[in-house]
């Protein structure tokens, strides 16, 4: 029953394959060999690449994928990159290096949208080419986009199918005709201009910040620095059932904190710094007041251990002998060798603290993605921290003394917001917000009429089956033709259709209400028309009274702040005495304050989310209003659950 508590997702993927050219039948098992042997190639070849980088959910992997009906054996990898938008073109940069570091390679790319690649050019496509015929047509070859072409008439092009080819006939034709399947310079632009400044931006997507950790977790991410990624997803990801073992701590005691220094992605850094969250007090995780210098590296170091003991909670230890597995494959040399060629190590000095770690990191990134058998089970992020903290010593009191050797934090700048917000990266479609100074300063000046205007320009939009519209700033707003509008216009302005009523004739305040029905030019309805509308109108009227009346002697409007509620005692008692008998055996209904209930209703659901998404904290992000946090420390109805 607990599992069915969890929301289904789908997460962001991407897929690439690799085929050989030409694409000659033959022995299986000779193809197979061949493509085992480009896989280690390309593993090693790209490693001082791959090794140091943290990725999002899966790293990037290559595995043999045998035939299957019009789909010859291939390289197959899949990689699911989550929030990391960035990731996925990365792997575009490192799939079309591949193509031009291994010319007998042609790779096909896709996510869930399908041809992405298409999709990021589509200003510069060709108007035959759409969603319906682009299947099997986009390649790289030799580090160049290539666009299979369509004939413009049957039988006009021998070398070019009429339908959407098949991969076999797509590779046939890239090998025969690979000058006339070039994609337009243009598209090639547009795509080469997302994956512009790799491999040096995987140093520019990295940000290091100290944080207050458990020992344990500081000398698993020593030995295993993309472990990060997991921990950081464990608690972004939180459900109340995963916070039960986060009540008290069992693996990670936090009082065997010390201060050490955590690389992250950016988007990882900023997944953690973004929410909002309260440890449980039985947690034994105390927070120093937000003015505190160190309170940053706290807050980081508490998220960072609910995320571990999630992780852990969920798992055991598994026991493998993958060390001497790494260092006895004959692959290790030739691997360790392309490593010291590429200068991975940077110039460190063999057996160095500093030479070991990255050893470590080379060895695991062998073991996973070089030398890994195909039957073999890969370890839960869980086990893997388990099986470390049983292998890894390390002594606490050494870890505090490098607390004062620790490398400087990373500039926070490239959030552009003060740090109780996100712009950037994780709220790119959300309205753009001045940073300011203080969170009390903020607190004091927050004027909550910004949170009803913006329901109310949200609610103002039209939905349709795609969803609903966010408000846009003016100069967002698509540009938009109406023909038939445009149509209209053009017949009033010649004169074909002057005696026809027009909707556009009426003026803006005419068509807000129903009431506005009096002003109507009457002469485009038949008398009875007339008779039967008004008629409506004063039953609807009718029947609202009654209702009125109906809900004035129920308990049903104390839920509510009226107007009168928020005005001084005597002011309303001078308003009763002028008031007229509305028919309900003298009582008024006194008009609600609908901003007031409505602003008051959605504070009171955004604090009781603490910090999780929910249905107040979801649209205010999405149309960039930043609450502050609340600091009243007021009991509320019901208990909180984290």
């Amino acid at each position: 029953m607990e599992e069915n508590m969890k929301f289904a997702t789908v997460e962001d993927t991407v897929e690439y394959r690799l085929f050989l050219i030409p694409d000659k039948p033959g022995d299986p098992e000779e193809r197979r060999e061949i493509l085992q042997k480009c896989i280690e190639r390309i593993m090693t070849q790209f490693a001082p690449m791959l090794v140091p980088y943290i990725w999002q959910n899966q790293p990037f992997n290559l595995r043999y994928k045998p035939g299957k009906g019009d789909v010859p054996a291939h390289i197959f990898g899949m990689t699911k990159f989550g929030d990391n938008i960035e990731e996925e073109w990365f792997i575009v940069y490192i799939v079309k290096q591949i193509t031009k570091e291994f010319p007998e390679l042609v790779a096909r790319i896709e996510d869930n949208d399908g041809e992405f690649l298409l999709i990021e050019a589509a200003d510069f496509l060709p108007k035959w080419l759409d969603p319906d015929n682009s299947a099997n047509r986009v390649f790289f070859h030799q580090g160049e986009l290539c666009i299979i072409p369509a004939p413009k008439k049957s039988g006009t092009v021998s070398w070019l199918p009429t339908t959407p080819p098949t991969i076999s006939q797509a590779l046939s034709i890239i090998s025969t005709d690979p000058e006339k399947i070039l994609a337009s310079e243009s598209v090639r632009a547009a795509v080469n201009r997302r994956i512009r400044g790799y491999p040096e931006k995987i140093e520019a997507s990295l940000h290091q910040a100290h944080c207050f950790l458990p020992a344990g977790i500081a000398a698993v991410l020593k030995q295993r620095p993309r472990l990060v990624a997991a921990g950081v997803q464990a608690f972004y990801l939180r459900d109340p059932l995963d916070l039960r073992a986060c009540r008290i701590f069992k693996t990670f005691l936090p009082e065997t904190r010390i201060m050490t220094s955590v690389t992250f992605t950016k988007c990882l850094y900023a997944q953690l710094v973004q929410q909002r969250f309260v440890p449980d007090r039985r947690s034994g995780y105390k927070l120093p007041p937000p003015c505190h210098p160190q309170y940053r590296a706290h807050e980081l170091g508490m998220k960072l251990g609910h995320g571990f003991e999630i992780l852990c909670s969920k798992c055991s230890p598994h026991f493998s002998d993958s060390k001497s597995l790494v260092t006895t494959s004959p692959l290790w040399a030739g691997f360790l060798e392309s490593l010291k060629k590429n200068d991975y190590f940077k110039g460190l000095m063999e057996g160095s603290v500093q030479y070991q770690e990255k050893l470590e990191m080379a060895k695991n990134y062998f073991q996973l993605s070089v030398n890994r058998p195909e039957s073999s089970q890969t370890m839960s992020p869980g086990e893997e921290i388990l099986t470390l903290l049983q292998t890894v010593q390390f002594d606490i009191e050494e870890l505090k003394k490098e607390e004062a050797y620790l490398p400087p934090e990373d500039d926070e700048r490239w959030l552009d917001l003060s740090p109780d917000q996100l712009d950037q990266p994780l709220q790119g479609g959300a309205g753009k917000k001045e940073p300011e100074t203080t969170s009390k300063g903020r607190e004091e000046n927050y004027d909550l009429t910004q949170v009803s205007e913006s329901m109310k320009a949200f609610i103002s939009k039209v939905s349709t089956h795609k969803g609903a519209e966010l408000p846009r700033e003016p100069s967002e707003a698509p540009i938009t033709f109406d023909a038939d509008s445009f149509l209209n216009y053009f017949d009033k302005i010649s004169g074909s259709k002057s005696h026809e009523s027009d909707s556009d004739d009426l003026d803006e305040g005419d068509s807000e209400c129903f009431d506005s029905d009096d002003d109507l030019d009457l002469e485009t309805q038949e008398p009875g028309e007339e008779a039967s509308v008004k008629g409506t109108l004063d039953d609807l009227k009718s029947y609202m009274a009654q209702m009125d009346q109906g809900l004035a002697h129920t308990s049903l409007a104390k839920s509510f702040t009226t107007q009168k509620q928020m005005e001084p005692l005597s002011q309303t008692t001078n308003d009763n005495s002028e008031e007229e008998d509305s028919g309900t055996g003298g009582s008024v209904m006194t008009p609600v304050d609908v901003e007031l209930n409505l602003v008051s209703n959605i504070l009171e659901s955004y604090s009781s989310q603490a910090g999780l998404a929910g249905p107040a904290f979801n649209p205010l992000q999405s149309m960039g209003v930043q609450l502050p946090d609340n600091d009243d420390h007021r009991p509320t109805s019901k208990p909180r659950k984290d």
